[in-house]
């Protein structure tokens, strides 16, 4: 019986109209679904492709597994589960980084450019954790520091080694290098976007503050999970020539 109301008491209300929450438990299943489907379908691939359809599959299990607590945490207190969600980050950024390595091994690619990726993600979770979190006071510093960070894995992968990796691969692997990069131009830039309404600074007489849970969940999703997709049609591809 008390273990029937200990695991009662995980539950909070969730009400119909809170889309904040609906998102955060859409977000939880897609990125479930998206694990299944990539961990189902490694033994279609052989070794060479099987890691970076293996790192999609372990990108959208973290993030299941935090959007499971995200949505408790949501539904229980009504507020932004800001630290779930740069722990997610903290892991699947960089992971997502390593995505680039893999598929521009091919090419070349050595791991001093991974391990610069890597460098340039941390560093702009870190920073953003600190200026969300921790020194809010001082949050458009810490903003432009992870603005920075930012940028310079935007410079890497569309104007930098990677990208010249990538025309040298050329065919299917510049193909999916390029949509990953639209990714990270695109869908990346809710982030500091989110980071500019959940904090005080310059930019908050243009963009107001607000909250952006749901457009955080809803881009979180379309990321880490088209980032797999990319890797698996790579993949398929590949596999096919």
């Amino acid at each position: 019986m008390t273990n029937l109301l200990f695991s009662s008491s995980l539950i909070a209300k969730m009400l119909p109209t809170d889309y904040v929450g609906f998102t955060f438990f859409v977000g939880c299943m897609a990125m479930m679904a998206a694990s299944a489907f990539f961990f189902l379908s490694l033994s279609q691939f052989d070794k060479k492709w099987r890691t970076s359809v293996l790192v999609s599959g372990i990108i959208t299990f973290i993030a299941a597994v935090h959007y499971f607590y995200m949505r408790d945490y949501w539904a229980s207190f009504e507020e932004s589960p800001t630290f779930f969600r740069y722990v997610d980050w903290i892991l699947t950024v960089p992971l997502m980084c390593l995505e680039f390595y893999l598929i521009l091994k091919i090419a070349g690619a050595k791991k001093s450019l991974l391990s610069k990726m890597i460098f340039y993600s941390v560093i702009m979770l870190v920073t953003g954790y600190f200026g969300e979190a921790v020194y809010p006071e001082s949050a458009q510093i810490w903003g432009l520091i992870s603005g920075i960070a930012y940028f310079a894995i935007v410079y890497e992968i569309w104007l930098g080694e990677a990208s010249k990796l990538a025309k040298a691969a050329g065919g299917n692997v510049l193909e999916a290098h390029k949509i990953l990069c639209w990714f990270v131009l695109v869908g990346w830039a809710i982030y500091p976007l989110g980071y500019m309404l959940g904090t005080e600074g310059w930019y908050t007489s243009m963009l107001g503050k607000g909250n952006v849970d749901v457009a955080y969940n809803i881009a979180d999703a379309i990321n880490k999970i088209g980032f797999g997709l990319v890797i698996y049609s790579l993949a398929v591809k590949s596999q096919n020539d």
